[in-house]
C-alpha cells in the first residue's frame, strides 16, 4: 500500500506540524482520467503519506465533512491509484442523483474510512477535537474554498496554505462555463483574506494573480514552486487501433475547450489539405465549444484528424514519444504540463508564445504566435520529414516533486 512504504526523513527545519490535506476535488473526480490539477493533489497525498508527520484528510460530502487519519488516507490513496478497487456504493450516496458510479463509490468508501465526521455547521468542533493547534491545512485543488471551511480552519488553530494554479477565469471570462467566473472570483477573494501563504506553480501565475488581488487590497505571502513533471512510462501496447501509425504524425494534448485553441489546428489542417500528416487530438471534450465538436464529429475514425479522448497515461506517453511534434496553441496557461511532459520524452514542441511556456521550457520549444499560422504550417511540414523516433537530443530534465516539496515544506 502507498501508506506503508519507506518514510522520508525530515529535519527540525522541515514542517513538523500536523498536515490536513483537502481531497474534495479527488473524491468528486474519482473514476475519471486525471487532469493536471488532479495529479498535483494526489502527488501531495503521496508525499504526505511518505513522511513521518501526522497527516489527515478533509473531504466535503453532501452531508457535511469527513476527516480521515493516516490509515484511512493510505487506503483511499490505493483506491485512487487503482491498486485496490472502490467498494460498494452505500444508500446515502444515491440521495443526490446525477453523479457517476465511481464518484458514489468513492464517497461511500470515504465515509467508511473516516476517523470522524461533522455536519456543515460543526466543522470547527471536529477539527479542534482531532487536530493539534498549529496544524497546516493544504488546499491544492481549487475545491472546497468557502468561508465556512476557511473560518473553521482558522478558529480551530490551523494555518491555510493554498495553491493557485492560474487566474485564467478572471483574465479570459469568455472561455469559461456559465457561473465559473463569479465562483472563481469569490474563491480568490476568500484566499486573499484567509490564506497564510499561497503556493504558485510558476512565476507567471504569481505575477498574474497578484495583479488581480492588488485591486482587492493586500495579498498573502507566497512562494513559487514549479510542479513535478513525471511522464508515465510509455507503453505502445496500450494504444487503441486508431492511434497506431507507421508514418509521421502530430499530437495535441488537453481538454477540448476554447482556451486550448483546437479550432486553430483544425484550420491549419484544412489549409494543408489532403497531404497533411495525421493529427491526433488527445483529450476529453469540455465546454463552450460546439463549433469545434461539430467539426470533430464530421471526422472519420481513421481519418487524418483523429480524436482520442480516454487514453491511459502509459498509452499517451507512448503516443507523445513517437510523435514528430506536440502542438500547443493554447491562448493561456498557468503551467503547461503537456508540453513539459513532451519535452521530457524528447519530443519537439511547437507552442504559442506565452511567458509561462518560456519560463518552464526554456529554449527547448519552438515558440510561434498563433497570429502567424503560416509559420506553424511551415514548421509542421518541416518536422513531418523527420522520422518520428529520430530525436535531435534527449529529453530535458524537468522539475521534480522532490524539488517542489523542498520549496513548499522547508518554510514551515
Amino acid at each position: 500500500m502507498h501508506g506503508d512504504g519507506t518514510k522520508l526523513a525530515i529535519t527540525t527545519s522541515d514542517m513538523a506540524q500536523a498536515r490536513l490535506l483537502d481531497l474534495t476535488r479527488s473524491m468528486r473526480r474519482a473514476g475519471r482520467v486525471a487532469t493536471g490539477i488532479d495529479r498535483v493533489e494526489l502527488a501531495y497525498l503521496k508525499r504526505f503519506l511518505q513522511e513521518d508527520v501526522p497527516v489527515f484528510g478533509l473531504v466535503r460530502s453532501p452531508f457535511g465533512y469527513l476527516l480521515l487519519d493516516r490509515t484511512g488516507l493510505a487506503e483511499i490513496s490505493d483506491k485512487f491509484h487503482g491498486i485496490i478497487p472502490w467498494g460498494r456504493a452505500d444508500i446515502w450516496s444515491s440521495i443526490w442523483p446525477g453523479r457517476s458510479r465511481a464518484a458514489r463509490q468513492a464517497e461511500s468508501d470515504l465515509r467508511r474510512a473516516a476517523a470522524d465526521r461533522s455536519t456543515r455547521h460543526s466543522l470547527r468542533a471536529m477539527l479542534t477535537r482531532k487536530l493539534p493547534r498549529g496544524y497546516t491545512y493544504f488546499n491544492i485543488g481549487h475545491s472546497n474554498i468557502t468561508e465556512r471551511v476557511l473560518r473553521g480552519i482558522k478558529r480551530s488553530g490551523g494555518e491555510i496554505h493554498a495553491m493557485v494554479h492560474d487566474v485564467i477565469p478572471l483574465e479570459y471570462p469568455a472561455y469559461q462555463r456559465p457561473g465559473t467566473v463569479v465562483s472563481f472570483r469569490i474563491k480568490m477573494q476568500l484566499l486573499r483574506g484567509y490564506a497564510d501563504r499561497l503556493i504558485y506553480n510558476s512565476q507567471d501565475t504569481q505575477k498574474r494573480c497578484e495583479e488581480q488581488m492588488l485591486a482587492w487590497g493586500a495579498f498573502p505571502a507566497s512562494i513559487v514552486a514549479h510542479l513535478g513533471v513525471e511522464p508515465a512510462t510509455p507503453d505502445p501496447s496500450a494504444l487503441p487501433p486508431n492511434a497506431k501509425l507507421d508514418c509521421p504524425y502530430f499530437v495535441c494534448v488537453g481538454t477540448i475547450e476554447p482556451r486550448k485553441n483546437h479550432a486553430f489546428l483544425l484550420d491549419l489542417w484544412e489549409q494543408m489539405g489532403t497531404g497533411a500528416p495525421p493529427l491526433l487530438i488527445c483529450g476529453r471534450r469540455g465546454w463552450n465549444n460546439d463549433a469545434v465538436f461539430k467539426r470533430l464529429d464530421q471526422m472519420r475514425p481513421f481519418g487524418v484528424v483523429r480524436e482520442l479522448p480516454d487514453l491511459s497515461d502509459a498509452a499517451l506517453s507512448a503516443l507523445v514519444q513517437g510523435a514528430s511534434g506536440m502542438l500547443f496553441p493554447s491562448h493561456a496557461e498557468g503551467f503547461g504540463l503537456p508540453p513539459m511532459e513532451a519535452a521530457q520524452l524528447g519530443t519537439r514542441v511547437l507552442c504559442n508564445d506565452l511567458p509561462v511556456l518560456h519560463e518552464i521550457l526554456g529554449d527547448w520549444a519552438h515558440f510561434t504566435p498563433v497570429s502567424e499560422p503560416d509559420l506553424w504550417v511551415r514548421n509542421i511540414k518541416k518536422w513531418e520529414k523527420i522520422q518520428p523516433n529520430a530525436k535531435i537530443r534527449d529529453g530535458i530534465p524537468g522539475p521534480t516533486w522532490d524539488d517542489h516539496f523542498k520549496t513548499v515544506l522547508r518554510l514551515n
